[in-house]
């Protein structure tokens, strides 16, 4: 499953990019490229946490599978 960025230009001319999948996790920057970034970075890091605490991600079971 792939992750959706959602992508947007704010009046004061920032870029604003959401991971559609995980509420909450937007980044700001100052080009589409470096908000992109910055959201992709944030999600990796929600993920992270929610596995940690053994919470569910939006990839489901198939993110890791055992060699």
């Amino acid at each position: 499953m792939n992750l959706k960025i959602e992508v947007g230009r704010e009046a004061d001319g920032r870029w604003i990019a959401e991971v559609l999948e995980l509420p909450g996790c937007l980044a700001y920057g100052k080009t589409q490229a470096d908000a992109m970034a910055r959201a992709k970075a944030l999600a990796l890091r929600v993920l992270a946490d929610r596995l940690e605490h053994g919470e569910p991600v939006p990839l489901g079971e198939e993110l890791f599978s055992m060699a």
